[in-house]
Parts: C-alpha cells; sequence; structure tokens
C-alpha cells in the first residue's frame, strides 16, 4: 500500500509586493502620525475611519493609472454578485460618506483619516502593493480659501514632525492653467471635452516626468514619442513643434523667479481661455492668501510645472516636495522628492449625487515621510529601550514575581516577567539584552527574605564593558541592591539617566 504523503508546508514568506512592520517601526509611524493628528485637529478637522472595502462601482474610474479604469485594484465578486475591492486610496471613500451622509454632515464638512491602501500594480524596489496614507479634506467649501488653508495645514504638519523650513516646499498649480495652456495649444475643445482626451494624459502625464526626463524627454514625449536607453519606444501625443512650445511653457525656469511675474506671463499666455484666465486668478488669490497668514515662498510657492496624476482633479492642485539630498543606490546625490500631493476635485461626489460638490484635500504617503525623518537623522538613530525585565529565580515564587511587575505598571513603567524557561539566568539576561532593555530586576530567596531587590542597570553595564577599564568597572557598579519599597524610585532613577 502506497503512503500517503503528508500535506505541504506553507512556505513562510511575505506575498510579492507586501511586507512586514516590526515594533520600531510601527512605534515611529504612529508617533509621527500622532503629530499630524495634532495638527490637523488644531485646524478643527475630525477623523473618520471608513472601510477597507468598498465596492468597485463605489470606487469608480478615478484608479491611479488611467489607462487601466476599474484595474490595479484587489477585487472580488460576493455571494450576491456585487464586485467588492480593497480601497485603492482614501479619497474615493470620502466621496462615498459625503454623498450618503449629506443630509447628517455639517457643510463644510472637513475630515482627516490615515490607514492602509492598496494596489494592485507591478512591485519594484520600494513600491508595495499596500502602503498607508495620511490625508484631510475639506467637503462642500468652493472658496480657494479652503486650498490654501489645506496647503498651510501641510506646511505645518512637515514641520511639526521634524521637516525644518528650507528643506520642504508646498508647490501649487491649477488645473485650470494647464487647461488653459492646452486649450491655446488645440488639444483642448471647450464644446467637446472627450476631444483630445488621450493627447491630454499623455501630455499630463509627460509634463509630470520632467524631474527625470529632462526637457528634452518631455518635449519628446510631446511629440512623436521617446525611445529610452534601453531601447523601448514611448509613442508620444503627436503635438506640433509649436503646440510643444506652448505646453513647454510649464516647464520654463524663467517663470520660477518671482510668482507675481510667472503668473502675469502665463496670463498673458493663457487670455485668449476663459478657464484658463480664471487658473491665474485663483492662484493669485490662494498666494495673497498665504502671504496673509505668513506662508511665503520659502515654504509655500506657485509652480506651474506641478501636475498632478490622477484626472479627478478640477481646480488647484499642490505637492509637497523635499528638497535636500541623499544618496540613491547607486551612491549619486539626487533630491528626496515628493511626500504628499492633492488638490480639488468638485465633480467626485457628483458621481453620487448628480449635483456638483466642491472638494478639496491632500494625502501624505506616510512611508515616504518615515523615509525622510530616517535620511534627516530625526527617527531611528537609536533603537526604543525596552521594557524593564522581572526575571525569575524561583518558580514557586511566581506570584512574587508578577506582583513586582504590576507595582512597575501601575507605576507607569514598561514591564515584563520572564516567561521563557528560567532554568539558565544567563538566557534571561540574553533576552533582556535582546529586548533592549534597560534594566532588570533580580530577587532570589534571600533577597525577599531581607526584603531588598537588586536592581541590575543594563544600560550601564553594557557601557562599563564596551569602554572602561577594570578600575572603572569596579568603582561604578552596574547592579545595586535597594530595598523592595524603593524599587519603583530606583528604576526611575535608571530610567531618567539613560
Amino acid at each position: 500500500m502506497a503512503k500517503e504523503k503528508s500535506p505541504r508546508r506553507p512556505r513562510a514568506e511575505t506575498p510579492k509586493g507586501f511586507r512586514d512592520y516590526f515594533g520600531a517601526e510601527v512605534t515611529e509611524r504612529a508617533e509621527m502620525l500622532r503629530r499630524i493628528t495634532e495638527v490637523y485637529h488644531r485646524y478643527g478637522f475630525d477623523p473618520l475611519e471608513t472601510s477597507a472595502v468598498e465596492t468597485v462601482e463605489a470606487l469608480g474610474k478615478f484608479l491611479p493609472d488611467v489607462d487601466r479604469p476599474n484595474e490595479g485594484v484587489f477585487a472580488w465578486q460576493d455571494e450576491d454578485q456585487d464586485w467588492l475591492a480593497l480601497r485603492y486610496d482614501l479619497t474615493a471613500p470620502l466621496a462615498r460618506v459625503a454623498a450618503q451622509y449629506r443630509n447628517d454632515l455639517p457643510s463644510p464638512y472637513r475630515r482627516y483619516a490615515m490607514g492602509p491602501v492598496w494596489r494592485n500594480e507591478k512591485p519594484g524596489p520600494g513600491r508595495f502593493r499596500q502602503f498607508y496614507q495620511c490625508d484631510a479634506d475639506t467637503v462642500g467649501a468652493p472658496t480657494v480659501a479652503a486650498d490654501a488653508e489645506i496647503c498651510a495645514m501641510l506646511s505645518d504638519a512637515l514641520e511639526t514632525v521634524g521637516i525644518p523650513r528650507g528643506d520642504y516646499v508646498v508647490k501649487v498649480n491649477n488645473r485650470k492653467v494647464l487647461n488653459g495652456l492646452m486649450q491655446v495649444a488645440g488639444v483642448l475643445d471647450p464644446a467637446d471635452p472627450n476631444k483630445f482626451a488621450h493627447e491630454r494624459g499623455i501630455v499630463l502625464r509627460a509634463i509630470d516626468k520632467i524631474d527625470r526626463l529632462g526637457p528634452d524627454g518631455v518635449r519628446a514625449l510631446l511629440g512623436e514619442g521617446r525611445k529610452d536607453e534601453s531601447g523601448d519606444f514611448t509613442k508620444g501625443a503627436g503635438l506640433s513643434d509649436e503646440q510643444s512650445s506652448i505646453v513647454m511653457l510649464l516647464t520654463d525656469n524663467e517663470l520660477s523667479v518671482d510668482a507675481a511675474a510667472r503668473l502675469l506671463k502665463l496670463k498673458e499666455v493663457v487670455r485668449a481661455s476663459p478657464i484658463g484666465t480664471e487658473g491665474i486668478d485663483e492662484l493669485a488669490q490662494i498666494a495673497s492668501l498665504l502671504e496673509a497668514q505668513g506662508y511665503g515662498p520659502d515654504r509655500i510657492d506657485i509652480d506651474p510645472g506641478v501636475v498632478r496624476g490622477l484626472g479627478y482633479y478640477t481646480g488647484p492642485v499642490f505637492e509637497a516636495e523635499l528638497t535636500f539630498e541623499i544618496l540613491d543606490d547607486k551612491g549619486r546625490k539626487r533630491s528626496f522628492g515628493s511626500v504628499a500631493g492633492g488638490g480639488r476635485y468638485d465633480d467626485l461626489v457628483k458621481r453620487f449625487t448628480g449635483q456638483s460638490v466642491p472638494a478639496t484635500g491632500v494625502s501624505i504617503g506616510v512611508d515616504r515621510l518615515l523615509a525622510a525623518l530616517r535620511a534627516k537623522g530625526r527617527i531611528g538613530q537609536e533603537a526604543a529601550p525596552g521594557p524593564v525585565i522581572v526575571t525569575v529565580m524561583d518558580r514557586d515564587r511566581m506570584a512574587d514575581y508578577m506582583a513586582i511587575v504590576a507595582e512597575l505598571r501601575a507605576a507607569g513603567i514598561r514591564a515584563e516577567m520572564y516567561l521563557g524557561n528560567p532554568k539558565n539566568f544567563g538566557n534571561q539576561l540574553k533576552y533582556a539584552d535582546k529586548r533592549q532593555s534597560p534594566v532588570a530586576i533580580i530577587q532570589g530567596t534571600d533577597e525577599a527574605a531581607r526584603g531588598v531587590v537588586q536592581v541590575k542597570d543594563l544600560i550601564l553595564g553594557a557601557k562599563i564593558a564596551a569602554a572602561a577599564s577594570v578600575e572603572e568597572w569596579k568603582s561604578q557598579p552596574a547592579q545595586t541592591e535597594v530595598a523592595r519599597a524603593d524599587l519603583v524610585a530606583a528604576v526611575r532613577r535608571i530610567l531618567g539617566n539613560s
């Protein structure tokens, strides 16, 4: 009789495009989000948590990859034959909430949200299928004062978490200006919005790649197309040289000298386009509102080259760029780049209500911002201290050790009792070391009878062992005996000095 094969063991590995987050990473993220939340709260925004799952119909065709509407999501069909999907951002769920609860919510409705989102896209270096976002949006405010407020709040949030002034700039543009330029260039027909839609999509994506491709690469994509270093050819928008020159004004370095002069020159170019002129006027108003609050171009600046990839933006768009340099994988210097972006999307809620509902907001890439803080040395320089470890010397005195742990916790001190095999005391100290514990508490039968405990300063012990001479080691004992009643005070002294 053939022997039955045992079932194959599952492989212990994360799915492709996903990752695990351990203690310090989770703690650092939580602390950063706490600080951002304080800023949002100060601005009067309320928290909102939505389901991780939405109907595919509710998510709509506003996915980041405009070439694949309704693709790029993790979707499945339930028993009722409805198609459901994991949310790909936090904005689409907000549009559904704003429509579903429109009679109950205040107008304008100001909310912030944070959590994981999922995109069924090809993973790559630093590109995952699950990542965190932190959003803030105002729904129901048509005035560009709402856009200016979002930009100011984003600036405050970056500085609050540890990105100093001078290391970032929030760049602001307006989709209406882009549309005005494309109207002048002949690739937008106000009478038929769908005409030239494909070409406009290529134009927007090309302009968005100016930092990576440079002016020549962008101009190639505006024309017949571009061949990259590998020989792959990307078909262009098919614009003439004259049309391309008009669009390339968005990347003109001369436009970055002064915001007022910049807007004046752009207004001259788009004067034949009412929508373009309206966009210029809105940008001037945003700049004026920000200046009145003390947000100058060193923090928030008008930049015609900001595009933003999502097709649902209808007005001002903004992007937070970190300007300090880091080294890439090949040791080359480069600017860190964007960590947040957003804009006005007045038509997103309309999909549910049939009526235009003004909205504007921003999304912070949490993992990107955390990476920036690590690059600046604001987090991750030293491992967070672990808990105080209460060692176990006598198995029959477990209740006494648990009482010590409870006393430390009641005093607000993070503590745990060693729960492994207590037979080898050395293993207990190795465990404490692996947990980055600052203190170990030791009490055998003799200490218990005398009403004392041994308090071992593990941080000082490590420093002495690494650098001190034998004489210094003897004069600075890392382990002291204290009365049982003085345990909490002794631990606090050590934690205060570490």
